[in-house]
């Protein structure tokens, strides 16, 4: 019998100790979780470039303010502090361009645009040598045969503007003709030189006039100069003395329209359709609108490329459909729905109804166009390759970006293009 307790009780004992955690694994005390590395934040590729701007005038000329306003905005959209921008102004269309490209070139200036068409050439020198930095010639034409894969061309739709304010005058043209104030629906233009980029614009406004008025008439007066404020207030005075109503222009100043409005003033009907700028500051009731491009437009879409790494168009273009082209507020001397008219342009240029250069409006020699070509290949001036034409249209800033209508459509007399 005590035998047997003995054994109960050491049992009992064994039982009790594996129960009082003889088998129990001991914790270890978590270990701190280890902070993240820190890690340096990306670099911001738009903090490290530098961007050049070669102007041919300053901010005194509108067509260069726009450029630099259009610079600064898309700069600053994309991070690009003013310090990064090196403008360059008054730079005339010599040897003293590529001086100023390889000056730019050698401040670290990763991308260089310039903005006149006489430029692109000394631009296109320094590309040839600074293989590493991208040269961007607005207005220029001969990107796609440079061989050079740094130097492009960039340019946008003017032409849709320059329509779109014609509408504007045309609509002012008819106001006077319906009151009998005018009987000679006769239009001046006040041109800078005959290129293609100016015969575009203003073949462009009068088919804008002509799409009111039908029956209206141009004749352009080139000043021979891209920025010369008396000679362009001489020459808008020479084409109201012959009895121009509205005076339009491609050139760079507010002569003028500043002309118009003292001719207005001493009790004439003339009117005015500006560039680049909006004129009623200098012609408050002689300015209807003025054609102007948004260059920011072009400016950030280009820069975006440059700082992501991607290929640049070596020609771009765009128009109102990406907001590239606009015309400035309507002046008060405007006829009564020319908003409506002007709205209603706008969206059918948007969406393709509305061609600006359709052949069923306009004749050469009496005769339709149906063939034309776009460019020029052996740089004579005389397009010789490439059909513009199609479906009905001229294809403008298709084939390249810079203009390269060259027709001169019945209907518009030069008077000094010798």
């Amino acid at each position: 019998m005590k035998k047997f307790l003995a054994l109960l009780l050491a049992l009992v004992m064994s039982l009790s100790l594996v129960a009082c955690g003889g088998g129990k694994t001991e914790e270890k005390p978590a270990e701190p979780e280890k902070p993240a590395e820190t890690q340096e934040p990306a670099a911001d590729p738009a903090a490290e470039i530098k961007v050049g701007l070669i102007c041919v005038h300053d901010e005194n000329s509108g067509y260069d303010a726009a450029h630099i306003e259009g610079l600064k905005t898309a700069c600053a959209d994309l991070g690009i502090a003013d310090s990064q921008i090196i403008m360059k102004y008054n730079i005339p269309e010599d040897e003293t361009c590529y001086d100023t490209a390889v000056d730019l070139a050698e401040q670290g200036c990763g991308i260089i645009f310039s903005d006149s068409y006489g430029h692109q050439l000394y631009m296109q020198e320094a590309a040839g040598e600074y293989e590493d930095v991208t040269f961007v010639a607005c207005t220029g034409d001969t990107a796609a045969n440079s061989g050079l894969a740094n130097f492009k061309n960039m340019f946008p739709y003017t032409f849709e503007s320059r329509y779109v304010s014609g509408i504007v005058a045309g609509m002012k043209l008819k106001e006077l003709m319906d009151a009998g104030k005018v009987s000679d629906p006769y239009v001046g233009y006040v041109g800078a030189f005959p290129y293609a980029e100016v015969v575009c614009g203003y073949t462009a406004f009068l088919l804008g006039i002509q799409s009111i008025v039908p029956e209206a008439h141009m004749d352009v007066q080139y000043t021979n100069s891209w920025y010369d404020p008396v000679a362009e207030g001489e020459v808008a005075n020479a084409l109201m003395s012959k009895g121009c109503v509205i005076i339009g222009q491609h050139a760079d100043s507010t002569g003028a329209p500043s002309a118009v409005q003292a001719v207005k003033d001493s009790g004439k009907e003339v009117y005015s359709v500006g560039y680049n700028i909006d004129m009623l500051s200098v012609a408050p009731t002689a300015a209807l609108t003025s054609a102007q491009n948004n260059w920011s437009v072009l400016y950030k879409a280009t820069l975006e490329k440059f700082v992501a790494g991607q290929d640049i168009p070596t020609d771009f273009a765009t128009g109102a459909k990406d907001g590239a082209v606009m015309i400035s507020a309507l002046g008060e001397s405007c006829a009564a729905g020319t908003q409506e008219a002007v709205d209603a342009a706008w969206a059918a240029i948007k969406d393709g109804s509305l061609k600006v250069f359709d052949t069923s409006t306009f004749t050469v020699g009496g005769e339709t166009v149906t063939t034309a070509f776009g460019l020029d290949t052996d740089g004579d001036w005389v397009n010789d390759t490439g059909e513009a034409i199609v479906d009905g249209a001229f294809q403008e800033s298709v084939l390249r970006s810079a203009p390269y209508f060259a027709l001169r459509i019945d209907g518009i007399t030069e008077l000094n293009n010798n």
